[in-house]
């Protein structure tokens, strides 16, 4: 997938981002050409090489489909990882995070938010949960082009509270 100036493009570890621009670079000798990602929540920029797009795991916007199954996955009464001790779900839900899947980041969403109603989470794993929600909001809102004020309304819905 190639992305253009201005196409808005998900990154799995950092969240959606607009490309501002597409700039070659010497790096180690070797002219590469580079995606220049501004991230949208943090502000962030991140360089991604043109050539490693798809393993770096750069993507488009989910569809409106998508969303509509993300969302049903948020109302899933499966539970995703089922490992007791902390460190060990810290572990899956990060690598769960990690793949770039909104399906897999919603279900880390999910089992967090229910997972926080029974007891105190751990430091990482609230750090996880937000992480989640933040990267799932941010899409869903350009997905179903609506506000993230209102996503965070339908999620809040679906989800315990806290």
């Amino acid at each position: 997938m190639s992305f253009n100036i201005g196409d808005k493009a998900v990154h799995p570890a950092h969240g959606v981002g607009e490309i501002t621009r597409i700039e070659e670079r010497d790096v180690g000798g070797t002219c590469s050409e580079f995606y220049i990602l501004k991230i949208v929540e943090s502000g962030m920029t991140v360089m991604v090489p043109t050539e490693r797009a798809k393993v770096v795991g750069l993507r488009g916007i989910m569809s409106k489909k998508d969303a509509k199954d993300v969302l049903a996955e948020l109302e899933s009464t499966a539970v995703a990882v089922k490992s007791q001790p902390w460190n060990r779900r810290y572990r899956e839900y990060t690598e769960m995070l990690n793949s770039g899947s909104p399906v897999e980041v919603a279900k880390v969403l999910r089992d967090l938010s229910r997972l926080r109603a029974d007891k105190e989470l751990s430091f990482g794993e609230r750090r996880l949960l937000e992480q989640a929600r933040g990267l799932l909001v941010t899409e869903l809102a350009l997905a179903k082009r609506c506000k993230e004020a209102r996503i965070e309304q339908d999620i809040d819905a679906l989800l315990p509270p806290a």
